[in-house]
């Protein structure tokens, strides 16, 4: 279970970093993160996979999204349209 959020913990990071264009080249991100170059790729297309539009930008040097997205991962309470029901009383 572990392995899942350390997972979606480093997709976040990722993630963050790609919106700040702070990821700087592959290898300088694979090092920041204390992961192989290999494994960036394979979470860079796990990522894009699961439909972010990742582009690499070589003007800035960094990962970047082609257009605005957003990503989220948990659980939070939904909001009831409905009506709430009180307990029958008899």
């Amino acid at each position: 279970m572990n392995i899942i959020i350390k997972q979606i913990e480093l997709i976040e990071r990722i993630d963050q970093l790609i919106r700040l264009q702070a990821t700087g080249s592959p290898d300088d991100l694979a090092y920041r993160l204390g992961i192989s170059k290999t494994k960036l790729y394979r979470i860079i297309n796990t990522m894009k996979s699961l439909g972010a539009p990742i582009e690499y930008d070589i003007a800035i040097q960094s990962f970047v999204y082609a257009e605005a997205v957003g990503f989220t991962f948990g659980f939070y309470p939904r909001q009831h349209k409905h009506k709430k029901l009180h307990p029958f009383v008899g």
